[in-house]
């Protein structure tokens, strides 16, 4: 063969392995691994779980695994991070929505390109293959009803704060607390619909200073979101009003354990998000391992359970409700 033919050849061939590359680039990487992006709401400590449990999934499953957090509880920022996740070679995208809405495009150009989209926190999420729950959201409001009447009793005013009126869990968490008081403790009166508080420790004391001043006869605060209960909870503490007004949320165990010694926050009812991110990025290799149809009824992840399936959510029920009792047992 001629050195023209030869090289001519070489060409040919090297443009055929660039195209094949190019098409199952989506589902391997170029080691063979998956690559799996988990990406939160930002970076705070409520993630850490998450992040860790990510990472040794990644070992334990051969998986190359990384966690890539927004700078800030921003859609847009949030937007911006999943796009380089599908620039730079993902092939899974692990994500906890600030807003639904704003993911749809961004999803549906992932799944154009094969990339496959797990959700947590973000029931029936547009252009998601799945979303993982690893609480019931239907009664999940109910058990923070429950908690708070132990300290603000029957009767009385209360406040919600949620970390943005877009957030689907928070809210749809709020109305089922709303719903559940109602019907169980109708001498509850909620003060308003809802405040939104951000991710933000700062803006949730001055809104609970705000709501003190305002709400003379407020006798409890419902919290969604990492940061609402500690900063709900600041704010108690300043006014000495620990043990008296009731103080329930969504938090991390070591933000959370000083104000709950000290009676500023009355309890927590979370989950740990390490096992939410461990689930996310199982159901996702079982799709790119082509075994996606096992996700059916009785199908179980190791070490979580079995989930109740509706529709695309894969739904535990795994709530931890953290007290003096406890609080120190957990450490994220």
């Amino acid at each position: 063969m001629s050195t023209k033919k030869t090289i001519f050849t070489a060409m040919i061939f090297l443009f055929i392995a660039g195209v094949l590359f190019a098409a199952g680039g989506k589902q391997q990487g170029a080691s063979g691994q998956h690559n799996f992006v988990g990406i939160p709401k930002n970076n705070v400590a409520w993630f850490a779980s998450y992040e860790k449990r990510l990472l040794q999934f990644g070992t334990d499953y051969n998986v190359n695994t990384s966690f890539q957090a927004p700078s800030s509880a921003d859609e847009a920022v949030q937007v911006r991070v999943i796009e380089d996740a599908i620039s730079q070679g993902a092939n899974a995208v692990l994500v906890v929505p600030n807003d639904a809405n704003s993911l749809v495009p961004v999803f549906q150009r992932a799944k154009q390109q094969k990339v496959v989209v797990i959700t947590h926190e973000s029931p029936d999420q547009p252009n998601a293959d799945y979303d993982v729950e690893m609480i019931d959201n239907n009664t999940y409001g109910d058990k923070f009803v429950e908690e708070l009447v132990k300290v603000s009793g029957t009767s009385g005013e209360y406040a919600i704060f949620v970390g943005s009126l877009t957030v689907p869990a928070h809210n749809i968490w709020a109305d089922g607390s709303i719903a559940y008081a109602k019907a169980k403790y109708p001498n509850l009166k909620l003060v308003a619909e809802r405040f939104p508080v951000g991710e933000d420790r700062n803006l949730a004391r001055q809104k609970t200073l705000e709501l003190l001043q305002t709400y003379p006869n407020l006798k409890g605060i419902i919290c969604y979101g990492s940061e609402g209960a500690p900063g709900a909870g600041q704010a108690i503490r300043e006014r000495s009003l620990q043990g008296k007004i009731g103080v329930v949320g969504t938090t991390t165990p070591n933000a959370i354990k000083e104000f709950i010694k000290d009676d500023s926050v009355s309890a927590a009812v979370i989950w740990d998000s390490g096992d939410a991110s461990f689930a996310m990025a199982y159901v996702a290799k079982l799709i790119l391992d082509g075994k996606g149809g096992d996700i059916k009824p009785g199908f179980e992840i190791p070490g979580i359970g079995s989930p109740k399936i509706e529709g695309i959510n894969l739904i535990f029920d795994k709530p931890l409700i953290l007290n003096k009792s406890n609080v120190d047992n957990y450490n994220f």
